[in-house]
């Protein structure tokens, strides 16, 4: 995989994660999965999480890395997956330890990992499955801004 779209405006960073993680991949024409990644950017001021977008070449490389199921290309794919030490986290896993990673407040709702997943999916599932109903879906995924373009990975 090469290094995301536009790096050549910014030198690598040290603590750049490189392509194994963490990396959040998000349904690409989602916008409410496109929002989650424009929340998700300034709240981790380390730049500690990269993205790609599920439908990216990228993403399947990425879970076939993990030994993650690959959705069928006409499916509707996952809303968000965090891929980190060698795991694919989806759901409400993937939401809760995204957060423990950003500043602020947000680590702490990592204790809600402590409720079993079917409990915690139930609102997930909900909001996933009207998803593109309530918030929209594009035809192509969004361009990152300049500034933001190291964090999101290409194939």
């Amino acid at each position: 995989m090469n290094r995301a779209a536009g790096t050549g405006d910014r030198s690598p960073r040290t603590d750049d994660p490189g392509p194994e993680g963490p990396i959040v991949l998000f349904d690409g024409v989602c916008n409410l999965c496109a929002g989650a990644v424009r929340f998700i950017i300034p709240r981790d001021r380390s730049g500690r999480f990269r993205f790609a977008a599920l439908q990216s070449d990228a993403a399947r490389e990425i879970l076939e890395g993990v030994g993650a199921p690959i959705q069928e290309p006409e499916a509707s794919p996952p809303s968000l997956v965090l891929v980190s030490e060698g795991r694919a986290h989806v759901r409400s896993g993937a939401a809760l330890r995204i957060a423990a990673g950003l500043g602020r407040g947000w680590p702490l709702l990592v204790v809600l990992l402590v409720i079993p997943p079917p409990l915690r999916d139930l609102a997930y599932r909900f909001v996933a499955r009207n998803r593109y109903r309530w918030f929209g879906k594009e035809t192509a995924c969004d361009v990152p801004r300049i500034d933001e373009a190291w964090r999101f990975i290409d194939a």
